[in-house]
């Protein structure tokens, strides 16, 4: 398992792959001697600061979130959702015939935040619903502003 952290604009994240796929983004900086560097690491590093810069809004990388099969089917939802688009979490349980909660559930347990597009899921009538991420829905928000789904001066209503 290797582990490289990076300085982003929600926060310091650290990514980790693990038998050449990314299993997580989490917030926060691990120790320097805990960092190890892989052509993998460094190719989600520069895509990750390309996503901030704006200069892409989807990611390329080979994944493999730990979970069950209901969240990865969530998770592979979710991937399916482009920059600048959101889908409520009625919408991903219609197509998967299941409930919005257990779709919220899986979205709160998302491994790989940001790269799987977790804060593109909005709960119904376009309120924000939640966001496990550092920082709770301002992160969303500025995610979802980063992406242009949620217009800078455009406050969406909170649950």
């Amino acid at each position: 398992m290797a582990l490289l952290s990076l300085h982003s604009p929600v926060g310091d994240l650290t990514v980790t792959e693990e038998d050449g796929k990314i299993i997580s983004l989490d917030w926060g900086w691990v120790p320097k001697e805990w960092q190890s560097s892989t052509p993998l690491l460094e190719d989600a590093i520069n895509q990750l600061n390309r996503y901030f810069d704006g200069e892409i809004g989807d990611f390329d990388l080979p994944l493999a979130p730990p979970g069950t099969e209901f969240q990865k089917k969530v998770w592979a939802e979710m991937l399916k959702i482009p920059a600048g688009k959101t889908k409520s979490y009625g919408e991903i349980a219609k197509i998967l015939g299941s409930a919005a909660q257990p779709v919220g559930t899986a979205c709160g347990a998302n491994p790989i935040p940001i790269i799987i597009p977790c804060h593109r899921i909005l709960a119904a009538g376009g309120k924000m619903g939640g966001y496990s991420g550092d920082g709770g829905l301002e992160t969303k928000k500025a995610l979802l502003r980063l992406e242009n789904a949620l217009p800078m001066d455009q406050q969406l209503l909170d649950i």
